[in-house]
Order: C-alpha cells, then sequence, then structure tokens
C-alpha cells in the first residue's frame, strides 16, 4: 500500500464513504514501531472498515517532542504503516496537530490512545458534530518508543 498524498486520502475517504464505508482516523509519530502501535492499530481498524493514519512530518516531529527525535525519517515511518494488513492508508501532515487534516477528512471514528483525555483530543468536536464519534484505546503498557530509546542509550 503506497503513501497517499493529503489529497488522495481525502479522494479515498471520499469513495469509501459514498461506498456506505466507515472511515476510522488516527495520528501519531510512530517512531519505532512496536507491538502496541500494531495492536493499537488493530484495535483502530476493527471499529470500522477503513483505516487512515496520519503521521506527523520530521519537522513536526521535532517541534512537538525535540531536536533528538524522530528516530525514523517520516517516509520509512509511513512506509512501514503502510505495510501493515490492518492499515488502508498513510498521508503525512507538517502542522504541530492534525485539525486540518481531520478537517479535511472528515472521519466516521476518530481514535487515540485512552491517555489521552476525552475533551483533549484535537478534532473530537468535528467528528462528533457530524454524528461520528471519539474512541479511546487503551494503551500497552510495557510499549513505548521512549522506552525502547531510554533502553538503547542504556539510560
Amino acid at each position: 500500500m503506497p503513501v497517499f498524498t493529503r489529497d488522495a486520502a481525502k479522494q479515498f475517504t471520499e469513495q469509501a464513504r459514498a461506498a456506505g464505508r466507515r472511515v476510522v482516523f488516527t495520528n501519531g509519530v510512530f517512531d519505532i514501531l512496536h507491538p502496541g502501535h500494531v495492536r493499537y492499530l488493530q484495535q483502530a481498524r476493527a471499529l470500522g472498515d477503513v483505516l487512515v493514519i496520519g503521521i506527523n512530518t520530521d519537522r513536526s516531529v521535532r517541534s512537538n517532542k525535540g531536536p533528538e527525535r524522530p528516530i525514523t525519517p517520516e517516509a520509512e515511518r509511513a512506509e512501514l504503516l503502510a505495510a501493515l494488513e490492518c492499515v488502508d492508508v498513510v498521508t503525512i501532515f507538517d502542522e504541530e496537530t492534525p485539525l486540518n487534516l481531520i478537517s479535511e477528512l472528515l472521519p466516521d471514528v476518530l481514535v487515540k490512545g485512552a491517555d489521552w483525555a476525552q475533551d483533549a483530543i484535537v478534532g473530537r468536536d468535528i467528528v462528533e458534530a457530524r454524528g461520528g464519534r471519539v474512541v479511546r484505546v487503551a494503551v500497552e503498557q510495557g510499549h513505548s518508543t521512549t522506552s525502547i530509546v531510554q533502553k538503547i542509550k542504556g539510560s
């Protein structure tokens, strides 16, 4: 599955909805892909018919997480995610938040990790205003990019 431009991702979601398919969206950095990511994405995909992922550009990751991140460049992060069976579309966004992308794609279901407070989930108002829903998925304990980086550094 190739990585989509934003326009192609929008066209894909419009066609999916026109065909009566439920579009699920999530976003993140997905820097060092680990089992927690995979399980999260599988759970997200189970909430609808197609799963669209928005990933942060390298620039926006540095802005959000600091100058040492990301570890894996955006094109490689996107390629890895697109190769997962549960993923239908991967697109890249450069903004600090996915708000504009969510406004463009208009998903039926917005998924975030349960570590996000319901009222802090970006795009929640857009999705709910359209009759969609926001789902918080449990975070896999013991799996995080930060802990992998710390282990590699020996800290």
